[in-house]
């Protein structure tokens, strides 16, 4: 029986995918092998040694210890694409509210007498619409920022609303670039996008080379009066820069799910509460892939989106599998070998990958090993930790 701690309201949809017969989920377990979670702010001390994975229903993990995880040896999952939608909905919701004053109309009618009568009402509308007027996306052009799974849909949904679509992306993958539409134009580089782009959507991940990355030199380089949407991280951009950059009008506008206080109550922004992800089918796409990757992890030692670990998956050849990580050092797979052929156990399959300084081995055997061997193997250098898989729960 395996163990899940949760934090957050995670969708019941994805605590579905975890049979009872099989795990016990909950909030208050003291030993759990796996933690699920969405944005609770995770310490090291709320990490017992017992757990070997830590899934985020969820695209980032700041909210995450990874280099702690890493050096223990846990497996952190994200949830890459299943809150795709419901973002690019939002960027739809955001190019639209930014290219007419849709939300000035409204807040002028709110403020509009209720007892005012319907003769008197048509034409206080006609006079004043004119000053809500603005202009079509259709025939603009579109510059996306990041071209992963969030930014793909963003660019094909700049050509289904007629608009030109300019990308850049230095670390595309061949899944991803399979997903771009054909009529998107790669640029060269970042510069080249922003000074053709009547609207810039960032679609990139927080790093040490994209913390601060919209700042006042690359902002000098934004086409005059172009609008920027920040649906991604609010460490991407600097605040103080793009402040700067309205009050001289090289941008009209500013549209971000990052609300900070120097952008609050003025007319070129829109800002909104950090609900990129917030429907309920965003919340259950999650849920269900953040759960399917713990079983998967759990029951066969399988890895899929792991942000700290390589991706692995092998079919199982035995009844008995050991998942074992190691130091990424010359000569450490051998040892972990060596040990299991004086010990006479037979590996029936074998599977190695590693990722930055972490190896990661699935071993089907032919016979369980012993607690003895298996502290054998625990005790190997380089080697952090040993996990005795016997395959999926009945």
């Amino acid at each position: 029986m395996h163990q899940v701690r949760t934090y957050n309201a995670i969708s019941t949809k994805g605590l579905e995918r975890l049979s009872p017969d099989c795990f016990e989920v909950g909030s208050d377990l003291s030993q759990p092998d796996a933690i699920l979670l969405r944005s609770h702010k995770l310490s090291t001390s709320d990490i017992p040694e017992s757990v070997s994975a830590i899934a985020r229903a969820g695209a980032g993990v700041n909210n995450i210890p990874l280099d702690h995880c890493t050096g223990k040896g846990i497996v952190v999952f994200n949830t890459p694409g299943a809150n795709a939608n419901a973002v690019k909905e939002l960027v739809a919701a955001g190019m639209l509210l930014a290219s007419r004053d849709i939300v000035g109309g409204m807040n002028f009618i709110s403020s509009l007498d209720p007892q005012l009568g319907a003769e008197e009402m048509a034409p206080l509308l006609e006079a004043s619409k004119k000053q809500f007027a603005g202009a079509e996306l259709q025939g603009k052009t579109l510059g996306v920022l990041g071209l992963g799974a969030i930014g793909s849909l963003i660019a094909r949904l700049g050509l289904d609303l007629g608009m030109e679509v300019v990308g850049y992306d230095p670390a595309i993958s061949i899944e991803a670039a399979w997903r771009l539409p054909s009529s998107v134009k790669k640029m060269d580089n970042m510069q080249a996008l922003f000074s053709r782009s009547d609207y810039v959507s960032l679609h990139i991940p927080v790093l040490d080379s994209t913390r601060g990355l919209i700042n006042a030199d690359t902002l000098g380089h934004f086409k005059p009066g172009a609008c920027l949407l920040n649906f991604a991280r609010e460490q991407i951009v600097d605040t103080a820069s793009v402040v700067d950059a309205l009050n001289k009008g090289q941008l009209r506008k500013y549209v971000t799910d990052f609300p900070a206080p120097a952008l609050v109550g003025r007319r070129d922004t829109l800002l909104m509460p950090h609900i990129g992800a917030s429907t309920q089918e965003a919340e259950e796409n999650c849920a269900v892939m953040a759960a399917d990757q713990i079983k998967a992890f759990l029951d066969h030692g399988n890895i899929k989106n792991s942000v700290n670990f390589p991706a692995i998956e092998l079919e199982p050849n035995s009844n008995t599998r050991l998942a074992i990580t190691n130091e990424n050092a010359p000569g450490a797979l051998s040892h972990i070998l060596n040990v299991l052929s004086d010990a006479k156990v037979n590996v029936v399959d074998l599977l190695n990958k590693s990722r930055g300084d972490i190896a990661y081995n699935l071993i089907d055997v032919n016979a369980s090993p012993t607690s003895d061997l298996l502290g054998q193997l625990r005790a190997l250098p380089g080697v952090i930790n040993v996990r005795l898989l016997s395959g999926a729960c009945a």
